[in-house]
């Protein structure tokens, strides 16, 4: 039987959620250089991949984080399938700006968190962790307990991780940039060739250009 990071690998593939382009690279928001490029966002519009990522998100909260009583999720491409979940949870539900409303309250977070209340947070994508982090440092600031962070999928890089066990947060992923890089080659979407370009890029991505051929 196959495992969730694997079933999530394929369906973010074959919905173009994820997109491989080795030797045709993205650019990324930050300048970098990348062969691929994510928009979970995406699946929303795929009711069955919609649906599988909302039963195992509330799966993994209910079996990790049963002491949660509220779900945040990160704006913006969190804030949709957090509601799902927590809709699902029958749990209260606010949702994280990246940045202050620039008019009426200002609100940072939209909703009702009450101090003490014991928040999972959900996230759609992890890449360097800051964004995914000032979340859970928002939700701290309003007097809340973030008890962890469920996320999609992971680029895996050693900066976010780094950057999560400093900031003391539990993060679990449904899939990861190692199972997608199975998935797709398993799918034929990249060749045998391509797997250890898209590897070289994630050790860093700064400084990653893609090879000539």
């Amino acid at each position: 039987m196959k495992k969730v990071e694997t079933l999530l690998a394929e369906r973010l593939l074959k919905v173009s959620a994820i997109k491989l382009q080795p030797e045709n690279p993205f650019t990324w928001a930050s300048g970098w250089n990348s062969p691929i490029y994510t928009d979970n966002r995406i699946t929303l519009s795929y009711p069955e991949v919609r649906t599988f990522i909302k039963v195992e998100l509330c799966r993994i909260i209910k079996e990790r984080f049963p002491q949660a009583d509220a779900v945040a999720g990160v704006a913006t491409g969190a804030i949709a399938q957090g509601a799902l979940v927590a809709d699902t949870l029958a749990m209260p539900y606010v949702y994280v700006r990246s940045a202050p409303k620039d008019h009426g309250l200002e609100n940072l977070i939209e909703g009702n968190l009450k101090p003490g209340q014991k928040v999972v947070v959900v996230e759609d994508l992890i890449s360097t962790g800051g964004s995914s982090l000032k979340a859970v440092q928002a939700i701290r600031n309003a007097g809340c307990e973030v008890v962890g962070m469920v996320a999609m999928f992971s680029y895996g890089f050693p900066v976010a991780e780094k950057a999560f066990k400093e900031a003391n947060v539990e993060l679990v992923t449904l899939s990861n940039y190692n199972a997608m890089l199975e998935a797709a080659l398993a799918t034929n979407y990249i060749r045998a060739e391509d797997v250890e370009t898209l590897k070289q890029w994630r050790k860093d991505p700064s400084v990653w250009t893609p090879a000539k051929r």
